[in-house]
């Protein structure tokens, strides 16, 4: 049976597409989007249209929700199947989301009670996941020169937001709403597991983020005023992000040796090691293999739920250090199959009893990676989709 993956480049397709293959489905690709960034609606869906007419496959997938492929498949009565890996996601408020031809699968908890209730037959809760068998294959290369390179006390791969903070492009904000959106920083980072920013969010800070960004996000048809949404998660939720990368990275560095591997502006930075970005195949799982405690901060538009770092980084057998998600129990033991912490002070004392408990850290490391490969890697997610399309 043939599929359609829609692709744009997001680093966890490959590790899908192996999974379909192992299923036994026969995967198409189209990757026009993956060298083609300005791709049109219309050339999306004639694309699209063109597979589906001449190859009539049993389903199309893409990562995160594309509603003009919704519409399509809709009309071509072919179920369209697609998993969130990021938050914010805002292209889920179209009213294409309604279609039963949807299966749509989000793996934050927040996430999904916020849009099941608009097509609650076909949307799913579904976590992330992790490629073991392929980081096994590059960890089992690890060399001595990579012990050199990788091995870490603390290390941090990731961005530091500032590229990704549409808040930092926008100069004609009150100073109203700037005030008011400091305080919602500020009190937003002595909270975890818990994301405030959206119910405290005054209609008219909303309507000034609106109006001095004219790339602000709109649809032309919506299942509900995305705007609140939007505003909250996709401006300030970067903004927060933004400052606790800053901070964290800061304050860790004043105790103990702390490599950032990021392509970000690390200008802001004091006592850290900065490495350019590492490379996702190669580098990345030789890092988190290697390094004694790998740092996780969720970026605050994931209210709840994993993200794919935290997969990844078990997933080759490192010992995970992440802030506190409602959902890490669900999955994992802290303090048996990784650390979590709910402050910056917990995070400091972790950091120091796990860097001189070395057996202790191995254990917690491994009992990980062996969950992670009993339990939570992509066939397993996948075989989870197709039984929801089979029932």
């Amino acid at each position: 049976m043939k599929i359609l993956f829609y692709r744009y480049g997001s680093i966890c397709e490959p590790d899908i597409i192996h999974a379909f293959l192992k299923m036994g489905l026969t995967v198409l690709e189209d990757t026009t989007e993956i060298t083609n960034k300005s791709i049109s609606d219309a050339d999306r869906l004639l694309a699209v249209e063109k597979v589906i007419s001449e190859q009539q496959p049993l389903f199309v997938f893409s990562i995160n929700f594309y509603p003009v492929i919704a519409d399509i498949c809709h009309i071509y009565h072919t179920l369209y199947l697609c998993w969130t890996v990021d938050s914010p996601v805002p292209e889920l408020f179209s009213s294409s989301i309604r279609h039963k031809t949807n299966r749509i699968f989000l793996f934050d908890q927040a996430q999904y009670q916020t849009f099941v209730p608009y097509n609650p037959d076909c949307i799913y809760y579904l976590p992330l996941a992790s490629c073991t068998e392929r980081f096994d294959k590059v960890i089992a290369s690890i060399s001595k020169a990579d012990l050199a390179s990788y091995a870490c006390d603390i290390a941090f791969i990731g961005s530091l937001y500032s590229e990704k903070n549409p808040l930092l492009t926008l100069s004609g904000l009150s100073d109203h709403t700037k005030g008011y959106i400091q305080g919602l920083v500020e009190a937003s980072l002595k909270v975890y597991g818990y994301n405030p920013v959206e119910e405290a969010l005054t209609d008219a800070v909303i309507t000034d983020i609106k109006k001095n960004d004219p790339n602000f996000f709109t649809l032309k048809k919506s299942v509900t005023d995305p705007d609140r949404y939007v505003a909250a998660h996709g401006y300030i939720g970067m903004e927060i992000s933004q400052a606790e990368r800053i901070r964290t990275l800061n304050r860790l560095a004043l105790e103990f040796s702390v490599d950032l591997f990021t392509l970000s502006d690390t200008s802001e930075l004091k006592n850290v090691r900065t490495h350019s970005g590492a490379q996702t195949l190669t580098e990345m799982p030789k890092i988190f293999h290697l390094s004694k405690i790998n740092l996780n901060m969720t970026i605050k538009p994931i209210q709840t739920g994993l993200p794919l770092r935290i997969f990844d980084i078990m997933g080759c057998g490192g010992f995970l250090m992440t802030n506190y998600q409602s959902e890490l129990q669900e999955y994992f033991e802290i303090g048996t199959d990784l650390e979590a912490y709910s402050c910056t002070e917990e995070l400091v004392e972790k950091c120091a009893y796990y860097l001189t408990h070395e057996e202790e850290r191995r254990q917690i490391a491994q009992n990980g990676y062996e969950k992670v490969c009993a339990q939570h890697t992509y066939p397993h997610r996948i075989r989870e989709m197709i039984q929801c399309i089979t029932q």
